[in-house]
């Protein structure tokens, strides 16, 4: 009888280690090897045959946006377990050592898929994260990434100086010796995947080029170096919707040698969100927005001088929505839709006054100083959209930022006192064009969005001066410069063509019809001014028509 209970034990028991056998992914150092990890399931990622010179070997696994747990142990531990969509783990080796096991698992229930690889590093190379006093792990080579509507934000561990297989670290806190880790430096690397591209196979071929420390160098963009005693964080812009994958080697000067610490990607949105996530960017208000200011921005560019009330409509529109969504953003907690609602209606009311303006006034030189710093607006933010406002002189001071950017906004309206018609029809065919460009932005991502984009987040934003504001440029971007060349340039010609014989800007109703009215009160010898009123002279003849009909139906006989 006892046999019968202990047969289907033996048998659970067998299958069970028979599962945990067939649960193992081999490593082969720097090669990557892709991971399916099913429900309730750990696989073993196992590196077999290191060989005696390699002191530590860093596991590093990538999934595009499902938590997966790495562990030291079977069961995971807070201290000795990461769960993350990149995570990585170092372990040193004792003497002797020529295999190590990992074990890999789902902490949510999902079949997580995703692509890891081992890299092997010398006793004289820097141990990424070894100095740890922030997060959780004893070793933490791992870089942590957080992002909101403006920046984004990563973070990573202290490194220490390497040391022989089964020797004793170096002190973190030692501030003198050769054996130091003050000496270490820190270069952080951005890596943009493709534009409008959230494919996994996008994203593992992008890892798989920043994964160590050859393939960083060659491939990613250094955007700083950090010294040891410099705060291991680094701020950037936030791009929703662009990948963008974060890595920073650690270098020992004296030595000669770096390690590279696990590469983290981000998209500075949702993959779960059913609302604005990463698949449906976007809110529908803006596109709504942004659609009807490409048509109009395309209208300006040809016609906004001709059609001059249109124009002066349109940039009054646009410098009242702009100052007012600031306004209502930095002093209001409203809806975002909400926001662009009440702006987009005070938009409306600037644009009415400032054509009132002129149609009662007539001033067109205090018109076209708002024409004038509109274009002097997006010159500026131009030129602060090139690596010149990444210098450290604007990012570590907000009043030089924002004086130069005040002087070149400042500067290019004195250019229209002497050419005021030219300079009118410039700014026509410039910000019509980039209104085109920004319609483009509200459907497919393009960079050149970012010109406007990155000095409305300085005016929301206290902190933003400290992000690096890089962008991508690539296949979309060059197609956007060229279409906003080739509009801007074709709308500014045609303009200058058909206006070359009319008058410099036409005539305010207004004034015209007071200096009709003066004349005709000063100008006796105008034979017009003797006339009666136009309704009264219509009235007049109709009258005298009656009455002649009458007296020929009366006098005249019929003729037989």
């Amino acid at each position: 009888m006892s046999r019968w209970i202990w047969c289907p034990l033996l048998l659970l028991l067998l299958h069970e280690v028979q599962a945990q056998v067939e649960n193992r992914v081999v490593f082969l150092p720097g090669t990557f090897q892709n991971v399916s990890v099913s429900q309730n399931e750990t696989v073993q990622a196992v590196a077999s045959r290191i060989p005696p010179e390699v002191a530590f070997v860093t596991l590093q696994f990538h999934t595009q946006h499902l938590n997966a747990t790495l562990s030291y142990s079977r069961m995971p531990d807070l201290d000795l377990s990461l769960t993350a969509a990149d995570l990585g783990l170092l372990s040193a080796l004792q003497p002797g050592q020529v295999s190590l096991i990992l074990f890999l698992s789902s902490p949510d229930g999902d079949t997580v898929a995703g692509t890891g690889v081992i890299l092997p590093y010398s006793s004289t190379d820097p141990l990424p994260g070894a100095c740890n006093t922030e997060f959780n792990l004893d070793i933490d080579p791992n870089v942590y990434v957080r992002y909101n509507l403006y920046e984004t934000t990563i973070r990573f561990a202290p490194a220490n100086v390497g040391y022989e297989r089964g020797g004793a670290p170096p002190a973190c806190d030692q501030s003198t010796g050769t054996g130091t880790r003050w000496r270490l430096q820190y270069d952080v690397y951005q890596y943009f995947l493709p534009e409008n591209d959230l494919s996994e196979r996008s994203l593992f071929s992008g890892i798989q080029a920043v994964a160590d420390v050859q393939g960083v160098m060659q491939n990613a963009k250094r955007v700083m170096t950090l010294l040891s005693s410099d705060l291991t964080t680094a701020a950037f812009n936030s791009i929703p919707g662009q990948g963008v994958i974060y890595t920073v080697i650690v270098r020992d000067p004296l030595l000669n040698t770096s390690a590279s610490y696990v590469p983290v990607h981000t998209y500075a949105c949702s993959f779960t969100s059913t609302v604005d996530g990463c698949q449906t960017l976007g809110k529908i208000s803006t596109k709504i927005f942004f659609t009807i200011t490409g048509l109009a921005g395309l209208f300006v560019c040809f016609f906004g001088h001709r059609f001059f009330k249109c124009e002066l409509f349109c940039m009054g529109f646009s410098f009242a929505a702009f100052f007012f969504f600031v306004l209502i953003t930095r002093t209001t907690r409203l809806d975002y839709d909400i926001c662009l609602a009440v702006s987009a209606v005070i938009g409306v009311v600037g644009g009415v006054l400032l054509v009132m303006s002129w149609w009662r006034f007539g001033s067109v030189m205090a018109c076209i100083v708002v024409v004038g710093l509109m274009l002097g607006f997006l010159v500026a933010s131009t030129v602060l959209f090139t690596p010149l406002g990444d210098l450290d002189v604007f990012r570590n001071s907000e009043a030089v930022f924002w004086v130069t950017f005040c002087c070149i906004m400042i500067t290019v309206p004195l250019f229209f006192v002497r050419w005021p018609r030219e300079g009118n029809i410039i700014t026509c065919g410039v910000v019509g064009a980039y209104a085109v460009v920004l319609a483009v932005n509200a459907y497919v991502y393009t960079s050149l969005s970012y010109i406007a984009l990155n000095i409305l987040k300085r005016f929301l934003n206290n902190n933003f001066s400290a992000v690096f504001t890089d962008v991508p440029f690539q296949a979309i971007d060059y197609v956007m410069i060229t279409v906003w060349v080739v509009l801007g340039a074709c709308g500014v010609t045609l303009q200058l063509y058909r206006e070359r014989s009319r008058p410099f800007f036409p005539p305010s109703p207004y004034l015209m019809w007071l200096q009709e009215r003066e004349r005709r009160k000063t100008n006796v010898l105008d034979p017009s001014h003797h006339f009666p009123p136009l309704p009264s002279r219509i009235l007049a003849r109709a009258r005298q028509l009656t009455k002649r009909t009458e007296t020929a139906g009366e006098h005249t006989p019929l003729l037989l």
